[in-house]
Formats: C-alpha cells, structure tokens, sequence
C-alpha cells in the first residue's frame, strides 16, 4: 500500500461487487491482497454521510491496495440516495442482521439527536431478510477478517465491549472516549452478530456531530495514518 500526501478528487483503490441492493445498485468493497485483518464498513444508515465522506477522504490519500483492511464505502446505498436511515424498504439494515435477539418490532430513531425516537423503521420479515445484509454477511465470511471496524454517527464516542489495541488506537487518534455499551438494546445489529459468531470483534466508531468539511480538518490525516498503522502492525 503507498501512501501519497497529494489531495485527490477520486478513489484509485479498485473495487470488487459484492452483491446488490433492494433497487439494484452494486454493492462494492475495496478488496485488500492478502489475508484480510480487518474489514472497515461505512454507510450502513443512509442518515449518516459523514462515515462515507470521512471514510473516502482518507483512502484518496492511498495510491495501492492495502495488504490486509478492506473497506465498504457504503454499505446502504439505496438509503444514502434517498436521504433516509433504512434501506429502500425502511428496514433499519442495523437492526436485520441474523442474531439470536432479533425482534420483529419497529424500531424508532431520533430526526436528531437530542430529539425524542419519532421516526418508525422496520426491522425486515426475518432475521437477515435483505439483500444488503445478505451480502454483508457473506462477504465477512468470506474474508474472515479478525476486526470489523463499523463506522457510524453522530455519538462521539468508540463503542465497544473491551479496550482492545484497536480501541485504544482510535480513542488516541480520534480524541474520543472509550463506552463499553451504547446505552440501549440493539437486537439484530452487526454488532451482536459478530459477538454471536466468537469473531470477527466488531468495534463501532460514532462520529461527532460536525461539518463535513471540520471532520476532514480534524480526523482526515489521523485516520488515514491510523489505517495504514492497522495494516502493517496489527
């Protein structure tokens, strides 16, 4: 993998279809060349752009594939046209992954965050029911990577269930505080179902609430030298 600290407006990391969404588009990952340690995954609710943006800031500064993080740039990309959490079905794509606590009940989130849960998503017919989640799942078996790094907004914090050395890194690189729970339940979510699989450890990183353009300033080179870290030490 080289790095180049030139600003590029494109991506010249090459992408791998991994499956489709519920209104056809590709989902695509950027592959890595040899074992995968950990797979990166942004975009999973449609409501929290600032994941992808972040997330393809840093990899235009990468002029060659990693040799051991893959990445999904957006893993919800039906819901990040449209503007809403769910999916193109309203299924909460969070809340529909094959766990064994999986609920059929509607979930609700908040239109911001210090607002009551007002708006309704559905949690699918059955646990892992969309195709979006469908070909997560099966593309973490696929790689079979040791971490998956879930990136989400806009809590300001890194979730996890212990101070692993990834958590530890983030927390130095991102200036954010360590929560070994969320606060509330999460049936059905990605992380759950990694828990349930014994591996990959699934560690969540909510991003603060900022403007595009102050997430860059602030976490841009940071996170960039912090993948290229996890890749050739972890």
């Amino acid at each position: 993998m080289k790095f180049s600290s030139e600003s590029r407006g494109v991506i010249r990391l090459p992408f791998a279809k991994y499956g489709c969404s519920v209104l056809g588009a590709p989902l695509r990952y950027i592959p890595c060349t040899g074992p995968c340690r950990m797979l990166v995954i942004a975009g999973i609710h449609g409501e929290e752009p600032e994941t992808t943006f972040l997330l393809s800031r840093a990899l235009r500064a990468f002029e060659t594939p990693f040799e051991s993080v893959a990445f999904v740039l957006c893993a919800n990309p039906d819901g990040m046209m449209l503007g809403t959490r769910g999916n193109a079905n309203g299924v909460d794509l969070n809340r529909n992954f094959p766990t064994g606590n999986w609920s059929r009940e509607p979930v609700y989130c908040r239109s911001v965050l210090e607002a009551s849960r007002d708006t309704e998503l559905l949690t699918g017919n059955l646990p892992g029911s969309e195709p979006e989640t469908q070909a997560l799942v099966s593309l973490i078996q696929e790689l079979s990577p040791n971490l998956v790094l879930s990136m989400h907004a806009p809590m300001g914090c890194i979730d996890a269930p212990q101070q692993s050395e990834l958590v530890r890194a983030l927390c130095d690189t991102m200036g954010l505080l360590w929560r070994p729970d969320i606060g509330y339940p999460t049936p059905g979510s990605l992380g759950t179902w990694c828990k349930e699989q014994k591996s990959p450890e699934c560690v969540t990183l909510e991003l603060p609430r900022m403007s595009l353009e102050a997430l860059f300033e602030r976490y841009g080179s940071n996170f960039a030298a912090l993948l290229q870290k996890v890749d050739s030490t972890f």
